[in-house]
């Protein structure tokens, strides 16, 4: 109970934080970067390069009414198709300014829900890139699978494309849960897809659910960890649902007198993570799992966790190229963003025009606090002699940060020789304490809760 009234106290229960998937976050973003900008930073990709690529496909057959994502709902495939030749537009003009023997380690479809799309369209999407970027040996190409919106033609068209790596929403598998959020997903159907990936070879499994939704309990939320953990997942991302109906109109169908309080929400997570944990799985960052020897787990171990857009990630690549409608692009120099509206994009990159709307140009200690966040957000601890061996910093600089942070968040941080820690009682603040480090100024609106 004591406790719980230092979290309160904190601020857990009432504080809206961004996640930390940037720095700045996305909120921040300007209208300094252009086209031009854009074009410039792929041009100074140094030769022969070993990069990222994100897809957005910005369409569903239905609209999930918790999801907060930019899509929209698709009743035939002709907005499909148009969109596709717009992508192969973009890429075609990638193309012209990419420097020489650039490669792909990391691929991803994203959505939306990419696997809308026919066997036809998943292999041209993924033969026209891979023309333009290759992918190296041992790279990953992984897609976001909805259980609902896959069979096995389409399954075929990715193996054979390249996908090793398949991502699967579950969200929850109570009917009672679905029925309020939208999104009826059996769990016969998701084992069904679970087993049609391995009998293809598919070895690597993403999972994603979430807590904090609409009658979910902690006898509900068990049930669904222990019906996903038969399907043996790689990893899972244990999400919490951001209410947000003032910027993701269809959630106003979910009554919010049904959501758990934020005490609640706590109970939740913990009432799931601690049944990963007893399954074997090791608690990576703030919210992922993973088995014993899966690459994520390596990389927490070993201290080689990056956060990107997609949250945790072994990637470890300078640049990150985003492709499609409101897709983000990451380079040393900043981001890129496209514009968001699939029209507008479109219209964009048809009339022969890289569809950049907005972005962030890196300045001042950018690049030094992004450093410092991310590594509290995947190790819970900023490594002093990395920042000094790599930034232009003093240790008077770190220290006056450190110090701030301490007396903020009492009892559960500390200082020492090699830097600063959150404590295991503090790691649920660990947003909180992440944004003492940003230098932003910070609207709420357009920030989830802390827990």
């Amino acid at each position: 109970m004591e406790h719980l009234t230092q979290l309160r106290r904190l601020g857990l229960f009432d504080s809206k934080v961004p996640r930390y998937t940037s720095y700045p976050p996305a909120t921040k973003f300007s209208n300094d970067v252009t086209g031009d900008v854009f074009a410039d930073w792929v041009r100074a990709i140094p030769p022969g390069s070993r990069i990222s690529a994100y897809v957005h496909v910005p369409f569903c057959r239905r609209l999930c009414w918790f999801c907060a994502c930019r899509t929209q709902g698709v009743r035939s495939d002709e907005p499909v198709a148009a969109y596709l030749a717009s992508v192969k537009s973009e890429i075609a003009l990638l193309r012209q300014i990419l420097p020489e023997g650039v490669e792909l380690v990391r691929l991803h479809f994203g959505g939306g829900t990419p696997t809308l799309m026919s066997p036809d369209m998943l292999a041209d999407l993924a033969n026209t890139l891979t023309d333009t970027l290759p992918l190296a040996e041992g790279a990953e190409f992984s897609v976001e699978i909805d259980p609902n919106e896959i069979d096995a033609a389409r399954l075929d068209a990715l193996a054979t494309a390249g996908m090793n790596r398949a991502s699967i929403g579950v969200q929850d598998f109570d009917p009672a849960i679905q029925q309020i959020i939208g999104r009826i997903q059996s769990y016969d159907i998701t084992r069904d897809v679970v087993e049609m990936l391995r009998a293809r070879g598919i070895r690597s499994l993403n999972a994603d659910i979430l807590f904090g939704l609409p009658d979910q309990s902690q006898a509900r939320i068990s049930e669904t960890v222990q019906m996903l953990l038969s399907l043996a997942p790689d990893r899972v991302a244990l999400y919490g649902y951001a209410h947000v109906p003032w910027m993701a109109k269809r959630q106003a169908m979910i009554p919010t007198d049904t959501l758990p309080t934020p005490e609640e929400r706590l109970a939740l997570f913990e009432t799931a993570r601690k049944l990963f944990v007893w399954d074997g799985y090791a608690e990576i960052g703030i919210d992922h799992f993973a088995r014993p020897g899966d690459g994520l787990e390596r990389a927490a171990r070993t201290g080689h966790l990056r956060r990107n857009f997609q949250g945790y990630t072994t990637d470890t690549c300078d640049v990150l190229l985003g492709i499609g409608a409101s897709s983000i692009s990451r380079f040393p120099q900043g981001f890129a963003q496209n514009v968001s509206g699939t029209a507008a994009y479109q219209k964009a990159v048809r009339a022969g025009v890289l569809a950049t709307g907005r972005g962030h140009i890196h300045s001042g200690e950018d690049i030094l606090r992004a450093r410092m966040i991310e590594m509290l957000m995947c190790d819970f601890r900023i490594d002093s002699a990395e920042l000094l061996e790599t930034f232009n910093v003093t240790p008077d600089t770190l220290k006056t940060l450190y110090t701030r942070a301490v007396g903020a968040f009492p009892g559960m941080v500390r200082v020492d020789a090699k830097g600063f820690g959150i404590l295991p009682e503090g790691r649920a603040l660990c947003r909180i304490i992440a944004r003492s480090f940003d230098a932003y100024e910070m609207q709420v609106d357009g920030h989830s809760s802390a827990i």
